[in-house]
């Protein structure tokens, strides 16, 4: 059963401490925390009883806050994935991060699980994309062009590819996200990340996936990446 609070956003705790993407934030409290779809788990504003821990939606907007809170300059690189996976954003409400790496303290950032499980949950992509990442924080920021977890029908721990319908209806606050962040590079995760960037008019380079085998070719995408960043 999936609870639906749609007066989240209006509850949210004052930032106390200043931000350099405070405005990201807005992003995220006026568009994100508010939007909903069709088979789609919105993780800052909905919670699945069977699932979450109570009060998960607002553990994971806090967490995403936090992440947003890191930065002290705009990072040159904004590297732009698909959409939050089952095991990974679903719980954290950080792009491809899993409640196991935020609960290390040796991970570069921090945060609480929101899952009822007995233990966190891990995330085989997040786990490959900071191995290769973290030398590199905070030069960038991750983001998902369709922010809220795709799902198959009945299946809540599933993932789908976003419909390009998904993708238009974040276009604007992607848009938005990027003239905030203002990157001298943007960087397309995969094919549907790169569709959406185009029809937004974003030049990007497009990197494959670290995940179903392809960890070498973004690892070798993203170090020609970083390397042509630091002359900036």
């Amino acid at each position: 059963m999936i609870v639906r609070n749609a007066t989240a956003a209006e509850r949210l705790a004052p930032i106390v401490e200043p931000m350099i993407l405070d405005a990201a934030w807005r992003i995220c409290r006026d568009q994100i925390f508010t939007s909903s779809g069709d088979r789609l788990f919105n993780p800052y504003r909905d919670e699945d009883l069977t699932l979450d821990r109570p009060g998960a939606a607002s553990i994971r907007r806090e967490n995403l806050r936090r992440y947003l809170a890191t930065y002290a300059e705009l990072p040159p690189v904004l590297l732009v994935a698909e959409a939050p996976g089952p095991w990974g954003c679903r719980f954290t409400g950080v792009p491809i991060t899993s409640e196991a790496q935020l609960l290390n303290p040796e991970f570069p950032l921090s945060g609480a699980s929101s899952s009822s499980a007995a233990e966190p949950h891990s995330e085989y992509s997040a786990a490959i994309f900071w191995r290769i990442m973290a030398p590199y924080f905070p030069r960038f920021l991750v983001w998902n062009a369709v922010p809220l977890h795709p799902f198959k029908s009945g299946e809540p721990m599933s993932i789908r590819t976003p419909t390009i319908g998904e993708l238009i209806q974040f276009a604007p606050s992607l848009r938005e996200l990027t003239d905030v962040v203002s990157p001298r590079f943007v960087v397309a995760v995969g094919r549907r990340a790169e569709l959406l960037l185009g029809r937004i008019g974003v030049e990007c380079t497009y990197i494959r996936h670290p995940s179903q085998g392809g960890a070498r070719l973004f690892e070798d995408g993203i170090r020609s990446v970083m390397d042509r960043s630091r002359r900036f």
